[in-house]
């Protein structure tokens, strides 16, 4: 499976978490990048429903609830 590259624009607060994890995976040499595919694989993977737990994260980001 190949991979794409895209630019995503995030909160420091979110890029703070992410370094977090980097440090917290240095013996895996694990960059932003691959910390990111992880989050994301785990919640792709999940059985949750995703639409509807995305536009819960958008809604709740907006109204600044989140």
């Amino acid at each position: 499976m190949g991979k794409e590259k895209f630019g995503v624009a995030v909160d420091e607060e979110i890029v703070q978490e992410v370094d977090e994890l980097v440090a917290e995976c240095d013996d895996l040499g694990a960059s932003r990048s691959e910390i990111v595919e992880a989050i994301l694989t785990a919640f792709v993977q999940s059985e949750s429903n995703h639409a509807e737990r995305v536009r819960e994260i958008i809604i709740r980001k907006r109204k600044g609830t989140l």
